[in-house]
């Protein structure tokens, strides 16, 4: 059974980079076919797709949020990190990584971590 962790810091300051690591284990991130992603979910709102790594180490980014978005990976460490610049309030969330394989229509998504929340505050 996959299971993914989140870490990194629940607080970040506007202007500044938000920066978060998943540490996979029980399966590894170049295995063919997974897409590791990063989703967020905003107060009161619905959930987001930020963007993925793929097995292959490309990488793919919801356009309106690609500008500010990087999403790397240490295969030494069976790990992926997002980085969000520049962020301000509107960048509050609980942040989740995931894995999922392509399918028919969409994707079938596996495991999932258990969410951090992200606050940006001065």
């Amino acid at each position: 059974q996959v299971q993914l962790q989140e870490s990194g810091p629940g607080l970040v300051k506007p202007s500044q980079t938000l920066s978060l690591t998943c540490t996979v284990s029980g399966g590894s991130i170049t295995t063919n076919y997974y897409y590791w992603t990063w989703i967020r979910q905003p107060p009161g709102k619905g959930l987001e797709w930020m963007g993925a790594i793929a097995y292959s180490g490309s990488t793919y980014y919801s356009p309106s949020l690609k500008s500010r978005t990087s999403i790397s990976r240490d295969t030494s460490k069976n790990q992926f990190t997002l980085q969000l610049s520049s962020v301000t309030p509107e960048d509050t969330a609980v942040y989740y990584c995931a894995n999922y394989r392509l399918a028919v229509g969409g994707a079938d998504f596996g495991s999932w971590g258990q969410g951090t929340q992200v606050t940006v505050s001065s």
